[in-house]
């Protein structure tokens, strides 16, 4: 994958994700994610829409843009290939320590269970370099 597209991915950048709905209407969500042995890793929890789309449908789209340059950004096309449990919380402290520098998850509840969407980029847009116009 592009060193600018996984350089997005694993800043401290927002990314979002959207899945289909069972009527094929998209649903966009914004998550935490990072880029790690060539996937792109969500971290959600079990039962929300996002994940009963994906069960249904694997295909998704991801996209993140700089916190700096909002034309500093990338769109990736790909698919679900597995659902990993995160019941321990380590994939979300280190996600949780990229974006709060915290070391420890703070939203998490007692009947909530973590899981993270592993996803194979397919098609990647990467935006070329651009600069904002500081007038």
């Amino acid at each position: 994958m592009n060193s600018k597209a996984i350089s997005l991915l694993n800043d401290k950048n927002l990314v979002y994700i959207a899945t289909l709905m069972k009527d094929g209407a998209p649903q966009l969500s914004p998550v935490w994610a990072n880029y790690e042995n060539e996937h792109i890793l969500v971290n959600t929890a079990e039962g929300r829409i996002k994940h009963k789309n994906v069960l249904r449908d694997p295909r998704v789209a991801i996209s993140a843009v700089s916190n700096a340059n909002p034309l500093d950004m990338t769109t990736i096309r790909g698919t679900v290939v597995k659902i990993i449990p995160d019941y321990d919380y380590n994939h979300a402290d280190k996600l949780t320590k990229k974006y709060l520098n915290m070391e420890h998850y703070p939203f998490k509840r007692p009947d909530e269970k973590r899981i993270i969407l592993k996803i194979k980029p397919e098609r990647i847009f990467v935006l070329p370099e651009l600069k904002m116009n500081p007038e």
